[in-house]
């Protein structure tokens, strides 16, 4: 029984561990290709990094070994920060510690509720992925009104893909399962959209990176249906 164990932790491990491998070779390829745009790269792990959840999911990860490999890949990400052995993966034009509170915000989630409320910790970390790495990309390409928050711009076009995008991962997260809980009503889950939408306009310092996919993922848990 051990042993079944220990090899589905290692096939959960080899396949998280390649995947992020993956992404990271991807960044650098797109930042050698489009050197211009510093961001893409950046974003494609932003992005990307979400599916690690789906992965630990499907593969049935432990909390024993999903906690400390995302503090374990959290710290690389503090060390990467501070002498750029990926700059691909970091941001050059601005200050920002997006990149650690992010994965900072994966390890508390997974520390809290994984993997008895599965549901919620995917709900906080695929908006953080796909709804705010989409808007990223996307609001910069499309001309738009736009607005400054505490030094960042913000613009219709980037809030309403972040809305967008984040209301239809949560719908189909619903749809899908519901990790040990009946997931939120459709209006609740609305309402936390409308409060992630609000939560990412304040983005100094990458701070998003903690406070959306936190409070997500905690809305979904409280807000799921009995």
């Amino acid at each position: 029984m051990a042993a079944a164990w220990w090899q589905q932790q290692l096939l959960g491990g080899l396949a998280v561990g390649g995947w992020l491998t993956l992404l990271s070779l991807s960044a650098l390829v797109v930042r050698h290709r489009w050197p211009e745009q510093r961001e893409w790269s950046r974003k494609l792990v932003h992005i990307g990094t979400g599916a690690v959840v789906l992965i630990a999911w499907a593969l049935g990860i432990d909390r024993l070994i999903a906690v400390p490999a995302a503090a374990a890949v959290t710290l690389l990400a503090a060390l990467n920060h501070r002498v750029r052995v990926l700059p691909a993966i970091e941001d050059v034009d601005r200050h920002s510690y997006g990149t650690i509170a992010y994965g900072a915000s994966i390890t508390l989630l997974l520390a809290l509720w994984w993997p008895e409320h599965r549901a919620a910790v995917a709900a906080g970390v695929l908006v953080m992925a796909l709804g705010d790495g989409l808007a990223g990309l996307v609001g910069p390409l499309i001309p738009s009104p736009s607005w400054s928050v505490l030094g960042q711009r913000r613009s219709v076009v980037g809030t309403a893909t972040m809305a967008l995008a984040s209301l239809a991962v949560l719908l189909l997260l619903a749809a899908f399962t519901g990790g040990g809980d009946a997931p939120p009503s459709t209006q609740a889950i609305v309402a936390i959209t409308t409060i992630a939408v609000l939560l990412e306009q304040i983005a100094n310092g990458g701070i998003d990176n903690l406070s959306v996919p936190i409070t997500v993922a905690a809305l979904w848990r409280w807000l799921a249906q009995a």
